[in-house]
C-alpha cells in the first residue's frame, strides 16, 4: 500500500513539473496560450530587439492578446472550415513540409556537423583498396572483400603499418605505413566517408571499412589538434642552383635576411631578392592557404607566426629557401558566422545526397516498410524485353498491394507501374545488365525504382507528421493558419465595412472633420529649359519673375520645342522636394536652379499662396477610411474582450523578464 502511495505521488509530482516547463500565460476565453507559443512569436517577430525586458514583454503581450482574442472569434465564425482558406493552407504546407523536412533531418545536422569538424585537424594513416574496372556490382563486391580480409587481420592485432606497407593500393602512402599527414574537413566532394572516419574513430585507433570515390579505406588516426584553418602570407624565394651549379642560394636569403633584421622594408627586400616571377611584382604576396596545401616546413612556418608583419627565419623547401611574412590569420568565426559559407559547400557535396538517402532509409525502417513479394515477383515474371525500351506499357492497373508501412499505410502495385511508366530512362538503363533472363536483368533496376518510389511516399508520411514531431514547424503551421483566419475575418468586419459603409464613413467624417484641413498651400510652376545657354536660362528666369508663364514661353520659346511650364497645387510639408519646402511661401519666390539627369535646367516660383481650408470627404477620403478603420478595430477588440474575458498570469510573465 505504501508502495502504491509513493508511486502515485511521483507520478502527480511528474506531471506537475511538465505542466509547470510550459506554464499557461493568459487565457482568450477558455482557451489557454503557454509560454511556448509566446516565446516563439516574441523572439521571431522581434529579433535581435527581443531582450525580455518587463516593458518589451509587456507591450507586445498586449499585441498578442489583441490578436489572438481576433483569432478566436475567426475560429468561432468557422473562418477555418472555409474550403478556399484550406486550400491556401494545404498548399503552404506543402511547400514548407518540402523545405523543413530536409533542413532539419539533412541540412542542418551535415552543417554543424562539418563545422564542429573544421575545429580540428586530424593526422591520419590509412589502407586503400581500390575498385577497378567500371565499378560494377562485382568490382565492388571484390574491393570489400579484399579490405575486410585486411581488417580482420587487424583485428587480429597485426600491426596497421605494416599491413598498409604490404596491401595498401595507395601508391604515395603505402611505404609510409599509410600515412597521409595532417587533414582537414571539408574534404573534397567524394570523400565524405573518409572525412567521416577520420573525424569519427579516436586518436590512436583504426576505423570500420570506408568508402571514397577511389575504393575502400580503413583509416588510422594518429594525432589530433586545434585546426590551423588559413593564413596570408607573403615571402621571398631564392632557388636552389640547378644539378651541377654551385649553389649560392643559402647565403642569398640568409643576405636578405640579413637585410630585413637591419630595418631594411619587407617590399623592398623582396624586389631586391626574390626570384619568384608570380609574386615578386606583388610584394611576395601569395595570398591565403590551408593545411596540406605546401610542404611541410613552409606551412610549419607560415602558421608559426604570432602575429601579422612577423616573418620567418629562412626556412628551405624542396625548391630552395623562403623568407615569410604573415600578412593576416582569420580565426575560424562562430556557428552562426561560418554556417552560410559551410552550407554552401555542403549542398554542393554528395554527403548531402548520401545523407538525405540514409535519412529517407531511416523513416521507412521506422514505419516498418515491408514488400509484398509474392506480388513484386508475380510483377518480375510478367515482364518481356520490352521492359527496357521507351515502348514499355504498364499493364493493367493493379488494385494489389505491393507495400505497407506501419500504421495500416497500404499501396497498390498499379500506383508503382505508373510510376515505372514515367522513368523510362532508368528503364533502358537495365539492357547493358548481365542475366540470362529478363527477371535477371530487370530485377535490380525495378528493385532500385521500387526503393525510391517507396521512399517518395515514406517522405509523404513523415511530413505529415511534422507537427508531432517538431514543435518549431507546429509553431510555424499555427502561425500561418491564424494568420489567413485573421486576414479574412479582419477584412470582412474592418477593411471591407469602412470602405463600402458609405453611411458610417460619412458619419465619421462628419464627427472628426476638424483632423481633415489642408495647411499652407500654394500654387508652384516649374519650368525646365533643355538649353545649356546660361543667357536663356538668366532670361527665363527674369521674365518668370514678373510674368505668367504663358508669356514666358512665348517670348522665349515661340516654337515651344525647349521650354516648358508647369503649374500645381502643393502643401506645405508634403511636397517631398527639399527646394520647395526650403522656399518662403509668399507670391514671386522662386528656388534656385537644379540641373537635372538629362542636362535640362529647373527652377520653380510660388504663384500665389492658398489658406489652408476643410478638406472634402472626396479629398480626404483615404485618410478618413484609414481613420474609420482604426475604430472599427479597436471598438472590435473591446468587444471581444467583453466576449472573450482574458486572464494574464502575472506570475508566469515576471519569470520571463531577464
Amino acid at each position: 500500500m505504501i508502495h502504491r502511495i509513493s508511486t502515485l505521488l511521483l507520478l502527480f509530482v511528474s506531471l506537475v513539473a511538465w505542466g509547470q516547463s510550459d506554464p499557461v500565460l493568459f487565457t482568450v476565453g477558455d482557451t489557454p496560450v503557454n509560454v511556448s507559443e509566446f516565446q516563439y512569436i516574441y523572439s521571431k517577430t522581434n529579433g535581435e530587439k527581443a531582450d525580455f525586458s518587463k516593458e518589451s514583454l509587456e507591450e507586445y503581450l498586449d499585441l498578442y492578446v489583441k490578436f489572438k482574442l481576433k483569432v478566436q472569434k475567426a475560429r468561432e465564425l468557422q473562418y477555418d472550415t472555409i474550403k478556399s482558406l484550406q486550400s491556401e493552407l494545404n498548399g503552404y504546407r506543402r511547400q514548407l513540409a518540402d523545405s523543413y523536412l530536409i533542413d532539419k533531418e539533412v541540412k542542418d545536422k551535415l552543417v554543424k556537423e562539418a563545422y564542429n569538424r573544421t575545429l580540428k585537424d586530424r593526422n591520419i594513416s590509412h589502407i586503400l583498396v581500390k575498385i577497378k574496372g567500371v565499378q560494377t556490382p562485382a568490382d565492388t563486391l571484390k574491393a570489400y572483400r579484399a579490405i575486410s580480409d585486411i581488417k580482420k587481420k587487424l583485428d587480429g592485432g597485426e600491426s596497421f603499418e605494416r599491413i598498409a606497407q604490404k596491401f595498401s593500393e595507395d601508391q604515395y602512402t603505402k611505404a609510409r605505413g599509410g600515412t597521409l599527414g595532417w587533414i582537414t574537413a571539408i574534404l573534397p566532394n567524394g570523400f565524405y566517408g573518409l572525412e567521416s572516419a577520420a573525424y569519427n574513430t579516436s586518436v590512436g585507433k583504426y576505423s570500420d571499412v570506408a568508402r571514397s570515390n577511389l575504393g575502400y579505406h580503413i583509416v588510422k588516426v594518429n594525432e589530433e589538434r586545434r585546426a590551423r584553418g588559413t593564413v596570408e602570407v607573403a615571402h621571398i624565394l631564392v632557388r636552389k642552383a640547378a644539378k651541377g651549379q654551385v649553389d649560392t642560394s643559402k647565403q642569398v636569403i640568409d643576405k636578405a635576411y640579413a637585410e630585413l633584421k637591419a630595418g631594411a622594408g619587407f617590399e623592398a627586400t623582396v624586389k631586391k631578392y626574390s626570384q619568384d616571377k608570380k609574386t615578386k611584382g606583388k610584394g611576395g604576396y601569395i595570398g591565403f592557404f590551408g593545411i596540406g596545401v605546401n610542404e611541410a616546413s613552409f606551412e610549419d612556418a607560415a602558421f608559426g607566426l604570432a602575429k601579422n608583419g612577423d616573418y620567418s627565419a629562412p626556412i628551405q623547401t624542396s625548391i630552395g629557401w623562403h623568407i615569410i611574412r604573415r600578412v593576416s590569420k582569420p580565426e575560424i568565426g562562430t556557428y552562426q558566422v561560418e554556417k552560410n559559407r559551410i552550407q554552401v559547400k555542403v549542398e554542393q557535396d554528395s554527403r548531402y545526397q548520401e545523407a538525405r538517402t540514409s535519412m529517407i532509409r531511416k523513416i521507412m525502417m521506422e514505419n516498418k516498410f515491408t514488400i509484398n513479394e509474392d506480388v513484386l515477383k508475380k510483377f518480375l515474371n510478367s515482364l518481356d524485353d520490352s521492359f527496357t525500351t521507351y515502348k514499355w506499357r504498364a499493364p493493367k492497373k493493379s488494385d494489389e498491394t505491393l507495400f505497407t508501412f506501419d500504421g495500416g499505410f497500404e499501396y497498390p502495385l498499379g500506383g508503382f507501374t505508373d510510376y515505372l511508366l514515367r522513368q523510362a530512362r532508368e528503364r533502358t538503363k537495365a539492357r547493358s545488365r548481365k542475366g540470362n533472363s529478363v527477371a535477371e536483368r530487370v530485377e535490380p533496376a525495378v528493385r532500385n525504382l521500387l526503393e525510391k518510389f517507396a521512399g517518395e511516399k515514406a517522405l509523404d508520411l513523415e511530413k505529415k507528421q511534422l507537427s508531432d514531431k517538431y514543435p518549431d514547424f507546429r509553431s510555424l503551421m499555427r502561425e500561418y493558419e491564424e494568420g489567413i483566419m485573421l486576414f479574412e475575418a479582419t477584412k470582412d468586419i474592418v477593411w471591407d465595412k469602412a470602405s463600402k459603409d458609405t453611411v458610417g464613413l460619412q458619419n465619421f467624417y462628419n464627427k472628426n472633420r476638424g483632423n481633415y484641413m489642408f495647411g499652407q498651400r500654394a500654387d508652384i510652376t516649374t519650368y525646365t529649359i533643355k538649353s545649356a545657354s546660361s543667357k536663356i536660362i538668366d532670361k527665363a528666369r527674369k521674365c518668370a519673375k514678373k510674368k505668367p508663364s504663358d508669356y514666358v514661353i512665348s517670348k522665349l520659346d515661340k516654337n515651344g520645342s525647349f521650354i516648358s511650364a508647369d503649374t500645381k497645387t502643393f502643401e506645405k510639408g508634403k511636397t517631398r522636394n527639399d527646394a520647395l519646402e526650403a522656399l518662403k511661401w509668399k507670391k514671386g519666390s522662386m528656388t534656385a536652379n537644379v540641373i537635372n539627369d538629362d542636362n535640362s535646367t529647373s527652377f520653380s516660383k510660388v504663384e500665389k499662396v492658398l489658406p489652408g481650408k476643410q478638406k472634402s470627404l472626396k479629398e480626404a477620403r483615404g485618410y478618413v477610411i484609414a481613420d474609420y478603420q482604426d475604430q472599427l478595430e479597436s471598438e472590435w477588440v473591446e468587444s471581444l474582450r467583453k466576449e472573450y474575458p482574458v486572464k494574464i498570469n502575472q506570475n508566469v510573465l515576471n519569470s520571463m523578464v531577464r
